[in-house]
């Protein structure tokens, strides 16, 4: 989708764009973030817009408490911006849509997401003291399904793959930071 919104000519005839109001910026972001149905760069979205990356971050970032109360969310990465179905509406949108197919993770690859979220970067060593158990299985299905990724290795003997979240993972749990992770002491 986004290939294809590359191919659109968002200019004027001449090649130059005159700079839009906030308002004109604040439907340009809406725009686009709806059509793609993905996550965009906020260098896409200020080309697009022709203001710069720290405008356009800005204006989304402003705009995404406007979505609160509505059945779509405006979630604000750290480089790009989207716009999702709220979660508590999801069960709704797949009967409307006849979707059946769920994600589903076993409560061993929950344990490790878990693990990695609150303590990236995470070895597997770590993630396999805190489990007390062999998590390799767990580990390689959520880097697989695009969850967690490998963020580099420790500086230590052997060289340990580093573990992290990815976008991916806070998009399927509806928030644009870790700092909107419910508190440990939340969760016990």
């Amino acid at each position: 989708m986004i290939s294809e919104l590359e191919n659109l000519n968002l200019f004027e005839p001449d090649g130059e764009i005159e700079k839009p109001d906030e308002s004109t910026v604040r439907k340009i972001i809406e725009a686009v973030l709806f059509t793609a149905g993905e996550p965009v760069n906020y260098s896409k979205l200020a080309q697009a817009a022709g203001v710069s990356e720290e405008e356009i971050k800005n204006t989304a970032e402003e705009m995404a408490p406007e979505y609160l109360n509505r059945g779509i969310r405006l979630l604000c990465f750290e480089d790009g911006a989207q716009l999702c179905t709220a979660g508590e509406f999801a069960a709704q949108v797949k009967k409307a849509l006849g979707i059946t197919k769920t994600l589903t993770l076993s409560r061993s690859a929950l344990e490790v997401l878990a693990i990695v979220a609150y303590n990236q970067p995470a070895t597997r060593t770590y993630i396999e003291q805190v489990r007390g158990i062999d998590s390799g299985y767990s580990l390689n299905q959520l880097v697989s399904r695009g969850m967690v990724e490998i963020r580099g290795r420790l500086d230590a003997p052997g060289k340990p793959n580093l573990y992290g979240t990815t976008d991916m993972f806070l998009r399927l749990f509806g928030i644009s930071s870790l700092d909107e992770l419910p508190p440990l002491d939340v969760i016990k």
